[in-house]
């Protein structure tokens, strides 16, 4: 039932290339726009096998761990220009050229937000897999419980957290943080323009951002090979023969949680440098569902994912998603994007969740 389901949807997708021709949709154009949104979404999607390997279901708690993200992109923000000056005198004493920290400042303030982030994350995830480890059975349940209150907490923090720096502030008040900034001046395609490619034909390839996804694939998988990577298996598989075997089944399920966590903090950070603005408030409670409905799509189930599923899965979505509005506004001679985004994003993770496993 799973790969029937995964070869139904990447039929429509390949139909949906062959029609584009006949629709004056540049296949060049969507492929680009397809490869930008799979860079930007696809760690997310990663972030879901962890939890899903260890037992505790889909992480529909992804907002916990983006929020995580979101606290080091704009405490790295608020600090940037602190940050700089640091390294440059930490540079100073190493005898190391300076100049070098001033050309690559956007890498640097974008490299703190990843060391500020992934320390909050991991805390965050080690206490979020110790509350999951008292419902078994309800992981999932919960999970969305939790997702929704921190984001809910947050929305009240990003108002009463002090932060000064006025790119971030919200109107003249000075206090709070607009729901929307933008990194322009900070990491703006940071990843993106990294060894990108042009092709004449309106071709670009977002060559930075999809090797930090393969880099995150690949450290995941070699992972999955490790004694603990090898028990987390276990442990969600088969709990009463991981005991057995003298396996920390709970320990092992905070520590997939914690990593699914992590995974978040960084996908939001590649998001952010993809999309140009960093989105608070309400706006991390929306991402964890796309994220499950593409590894299901890829041929996940809630007891069984791998990297393979996230990768199909991921761009089986983000294909759908791109190419479908664009051929139906280019046959009905109207821009209904949006509408046909939200029925199509919808329709696909009700499928996605509702289906057997």
């Amino acid at each position: 039932m799973k790969n029937l389901t995964s070869i139904i949807i990447a039929s429509f997708v390949i139909i949906l290339f062959i029609a584009a021709p006949f629709f004056d949709v540049s296949i060049n154009k969507s492929l680009s726009n397809i490869l930008v949104r799979f860079g930007m979404n696809g760690i997310f999607v990663l972030a879901m096998i962890p939890m899903i390997q260890s037992g505790c279901g889909l992480n529909f708690g992804l907002p916990l761990g983006i929020l995580s993200g979101l606290l080091g992109a704009t405490l790295s923000i608020e600090f940037n220009a602190e940050i700089l000056n640091w390294l440059i005198i930490f540079s100073r004493g190493l005898n190391f050229n300076e100049d070098f920290i001033m050309l690559h400042h956007e890498a640097v303030i974008f490299s703190s937000a990843f060391f500020i982030a992934v320390p909050i994350a991991i805390i965050s995830g080690w206490l979020y897999g110790i509350l999951l480890n008292t419902v078994k059975g309800s992981e999932m349940m919960i999970s969305i419980y939790i997702g929704f209150s921190a984001v809910s907490f947050m929305c009240m923090a990003w108002l009463l957290i002090p932060y000064k720096n006025p790119v971030m502030m919200l109107g003249y008040s000075g206090k709070g943080l607009r729901s929307t900034i933008s990194v322009e001046n900070f990491w703006l395609h940071v990843l993106n323009d990294s060894l990108s490619i042009n092709i004449n034909e309106g071709l670009y390839i977002p060559t930075g951002m999809l090797i930090f996804f393969m880099i995150i694939a690949l450290l995941l998988w070699l992972f999955t090979k490790t004694k603990t990577g090898t028990e987390i298996l276990i442990a969600g598989s088969n709990p009463d023969y991981a005991r057995a075997s003298g396996v920390n089944v709970n320990h092992m399920r905070i520590i997939s949680v914690i990593i699914s966590n992590v995974l978040a903090a960084v996908g939001i950070l590649v998001y952010e440098q993809s999309f140009g603005f960093i989105q608070l408030y309400n706006a991390p409670f929306l991402m964890a569902l796309p994220a499950a409905a593409s590894i299901l799509i890829g041929g996940a189930s809630v007891n069984k994912a791998n990297i393979f599923n996230a990768v199909i899965g991921t761009f089986l979505f983000q294909s759908i998603l791109t190419m479908t509005p664009l051929i139906i506004n280019s046959a009905v001679q109207s821009d209904i994007s949006d509408v046909i985004r939200i029925i199509i994003s919808n329709g696909i993770i009700l499928y996605a969740l509702t289906r057997k496993k």
